[in-house]
């Protein structure tokens, strides 16, 4: 029986990933991987914590790789289109490709700001390897920039453009820093620690327009009347999937394809891994999006398992990472910012976790420059065994499972 013929459309952390998997595991079947981008697939976790180094561009696979695993990559190609009816992808240029198993990761496109001035020049975004060559060289010849958003791209942003000597404002329309995804703690923590590094923090704060000259940002105008005066400005406002092609096809969507635990799509020959995905979890209800790369291999394992017929993985607590200035911040888990947390606090300021306890077992883990601290908690999280919250905020005590009485 011939090995199906897969056809992966988006050459991120996902589909290269998928790509090597396959090839890893003696898929024999021919292997199309099409990028949107020109240039080789890269690292995209650089683009905004080495912002202002030299060395952010940093290829995912070196260019033998896809010659010698026998991976067509195709780059600077848009797939426009899907006729499920004949396994066949529709390109620019009029060009078809069939597959026998499309596997759709596409990822996710960083979001506009929708106000007056929005797409003046100087107004920048950072998703994709142009967007961050493009406001790496802006800010060679600029002296401040203002991040509207204080989510964890626009702190890294911020970390980095500040390290570079820049001045930097970072404009949060909600009561405190990274809102939606972090406690209250970590956010603190966080704040304090940017702004002892001369970044300025504004919250509450409400967007009203990009104030111009001839033509070129100036400054952001605030709900207030307030303008931050600045000489760039960068939009952290988060991220969509780029799902369109999905939902023209009539795959299930809801902001993002739906895919199960296997990543498998509501067509049995199509798959989704990565950004442009919403999944189900283990030991949450319905599904979430998650962006980050951890995410992203687990579901590239998962549709390698797939093709392949193999087991299925073993599925992971989430986690995710982010570099700011010095510090070194690690979750797992899903983040309630509406818990109640406890604080681990070491000796140094620049150390700490926020636990998560639902009463019986830890959710997540919230780590600051304590990767033992991290690791341990992941495995409890997994686990789910029952820890002791009496013993969790006193960092003298190791984490481990309470015992049976």
């Amino acid at each position: 029986m011939t090995a199906p013929k897969v056809v992966i459309v988006g050459a991120g952390h996902a589909g290269t990933t998928l790509a090597g998997l396959l090839r890893q595991w003696r898929h024999s079947g021919e292997i199309v991987l099409i990028s949107r981008e020109r240039g080789l697939p890269y690292q995209r976790p650089p683009l905004s914590k080495k912002l202002t180094q030299p060395d952010f561009e940093l290829p995912l696979r070196p260019a033998q790789f896809f010659d010698e695993q026998d991976i067509s990559l195709h780059t600077g190609q848009d797939v426009l289109s899907i006729d499920r009816v004949r396994r066949v992808v529709r390109m620019s240029g009029l060009r078809e490709i069939d597959y026998d198993i499309l596997v759709l990761a596409t990822g996710a496109r960083a979001r506009r700001l929708t106000i007056p001035g929005g797409d003046l020049d100087g107004v920048h975004r950072l998703r994709t390897l142009s967007e961050a060559q493009n406001l790496q060289r802006q800010l060679r010849e600029s002296g401040s920039l203002a991040i509207v958003g204080g989510g964890f791209i626009g702190l890294e942003a911020a970390a980095a453009v500040r390290a570079g000597g820049a001045q930097v404002t970072v404009i949060e329309r909600e009561e405190r820093l990274l809102a939606r995804v972090a406690s209250e703690p970590l956010a603190a923590g966080l704040a304090s620690y940017h702004e002892r590094l001369g970044t300025t923090l504004i919250t509450r704060a409400g967007v009203a327009a990009i104030t111009e000259r001839d033509g070129r940002a100036t400054g952001v105008q605030l709900n207030d009347g307030r303008v931050v005066a600045c000489d760039l400005v960068l939009a952290g406002v988060g991220a969509v999937p780029r799902d369109e092609i999905a939902v023209e096809a009539g795959l299930h969507c809801e902001d993002g394809i739906v895919v199960d635990d296997s990543a498998q799509t509501s067509d049995p020959s199509i798959l989704a891994i990565g950004d442009v995905t919403r999944r189900p979890l283990p030991t949450v209800s319905g599904t979430r999006r998650l962006e980050s790369i951890p995410s992203a291999i687990e579901q590239a394992r998962q549709a390698c398992a797939v093709i392949l017929g193999n087991e299925p993985p073993v599925p992971e607590v989430p986690w995710f990472w982010s570099d700011q200035h010095e510090l070194k911040l690690k979750i797992a888990g899903l983040v309630d910012p509406a818990g109640t947390p406890i604080v681990r606090r070491h000796a140094s300021q620049e150390s700490f976790s926020v636990l998560h306890h639902d009463g019986t077992s830890l959710t997540a883990v919230e780590s600051v420059n304590a990767p033992a601290e991290f690791a341990a908690a992941r495995k409890l999280i997994a686990t789910r065994l029952p820890v002791d919250p009496a013993q969790l905020a006193n960092p003298d005590v190791p984490l481990h499972p309470a015992e049976p009485k």
